[in-house]
């Protein structure tokens, strides 16, 4: 009798063995998993910055561009109203500025055009200052070799 209760008090032993072994191998491998994405983060925010960073230096850095501040008559009202306006352009490189500086009649002469065949209600508004950024930004992006305009800039809008 005394081997028969050794043996039963073996047997659950036995049992739960098995399912220990399986706890210890889910908890390594959580840990591992956890120690592993961890490690993944720390190489995203830190190593791969640092290359980020260095190729942000080689490229070339964005510079403003004054347009100045051209007055027109807007095409309402039989040109009773005008429209001054003083124009900031961002470009992608510094050599957008001696290209942008070089083709300054051109590109003034685009800009006034442009301006000059606005009416009031397209441009009063937000979304007409911005339909208006935009198409500014394009006018002279078609003149550009070397980079690109990124923004346009009123620095001063004035209907009269």
């Amino acid at each position: 009798m005394a081997d028969e209760e050794t043996e039963e008090k073996e047997e659950p032993k036995k049992a739960k063995s098995p399912i220990l072994k399986w706890v210890v191998v889910l908890f390594v491998v959580v840990i591992l998993g956890v120690a592993g994405f961890a490690g993944w983060k720390y190489y995203k925010s830190n190593l791969s910055g640092s290359k980020k960073v260095e190729e942000e230096q080689i490229v070339k850095k964005p510079g403003l561009w004054s347009m100045g501040s051209p007055i027109v008559n807007l095409i309402d009202n039989n040109g009773e109203r005008y429209l001054k306006t003083t124009i900031q352009i961002e470009v992608s490189s510094q050599d957008c500025i001696s290209e942008l500086d070089l083709l300054k009649p051109k590109i003034m002469d685009s800009i006034l055009g442009l301006l000059s065949s606005k009416r009031y209600k397209e441009i009063a508004g937000f979304e007409g200052k911005q339909r208006l950024k935009y198409e500014i930004a394009v006018s002279l992006n078609s003149y550009l070799t070397k980079g690109q305009v990124r923004k346009v800039y009123f620095t001063e809008f004035l209907i009269q």
